[in-house]
């Protein structure tokens, strides 16, 4: 009898083996992110994501959400100022984060999807409501062209992060892109159509998604420092910009980053010309 009760030493070891649903379910919750960060050099795992950063991450996404929808009806004004409103709050989310010090993967893996979507497809599908609808297949080719290089854009730069100068972006960023597109937009969204408008919007669009691929450095402003002291005359100046930018949001906004567009193209040909002088 006590040979027959007894179980195989198969079965208890694969019993012994298997981990209890009680005890995984404790340790993993489904559903639920784990992230091992480094506390005083030693790994620990902790569960759950911050919320503040998250949530403006998740505020710039709605925004671009909202730029689509509002070009879909025909509301293009609103839909180019709520890709500013999206530029202003993921410049937020990473200075708050790292103010905090709630940085982690997933923040990062979330902001850029969210960047794909404030940056890449509500511009580009704001100005093809607006404009390049009109053109057929030439039309969503050249959206598609900057939809494409957004993502390019943005898959290249999270794989640069800490291997290139800080001073510099390796071709146009996303959100000074973005400005392009919608400042462009927010300027001519009362103006009639017109060829020359038609062919401006194609430059724009078409350019921003090239030079989001291309090599060409742009300042990242990175280097400023904006917490030490500085003359009393730079506040003015600080007043004046904001002045400058309430006579007309629009012109300014579009001029403004319209010239940092072009001012990466400028300055490689400067540094080409004066190679080919020194040589």
């Amino acid at each position: 009898m006590t040979e027959d009760r007894k179980i195989p030493e198969s079965k208890e070891t694969e019993k012994a083996d298997k981990p209890s649903s009680a005890s995984s379910v404790g340790e993993f919750e489904p559903g639920e992110v784990v992230e091992e960060e480094f506390v005083e050099g030693a790994p620990v795992r902790r569960k759950g994501i911050y919320l503040l950063p998250n949530a403006l991450t998740t505020a710039s996404l709605f925004s671009g959400f909202y730029a689509i929808v509002s070009a879909a009806n025909g509301m293009f004004d609103n839909a180019a100022i709520a890709v500013f409103v999206s530029m202003i709050l993921d410049g937020l989310d990473g200075r708050v984060a790292r103010m905090t010090n709630t940085q982690s993967k997933f923040g990062e893996e979330y902001d850029s999807l969210a960047d794909m979507v404030a940056f890449g497809v509500a511009p580009g599908m704001v100005a093809f409501f607006w404009s390049l609808n009109e053109l057929g297949q030439v039309g969503w080719a050249i959206t598609f062209i900057y939809v494409a290089g957004a993502a390019l854009r943005l898959a290249r730069f999270n794989t640069q992060i800490g291997s290139v100068d800080k001073k510099f972006f390796v071709g146009l960023a996303s959100p000074a892109a973005a400005a392009c597109v919608a400042g462009m937009v927010w300027c001519f969204h009362d103006v009639d159509p017109a060829t020359w408008l038609t062919f401006m919007t194609i430059v724009v669009v078409g350019g921003s998604g090239v030079l989001m691929v291309s090599n060409i450095l742009y300042r990242s402003f990175k280097d400023l420092d904006l917490r030490g002291r500085v003359p009393f005359a730079a506040i003015l100046l600080v007043v004046l910009i904001f002045v400058v930018i309430a006579l007309d949001p629009a012109t300014v906004l579009f001029t403004g980053f319209l010239i940092y567009g072009l001012s990466g193209p400028f300055m490689a040909l400067t540094r080409k010309a004066r190679r080919n002088s020194a040589s």
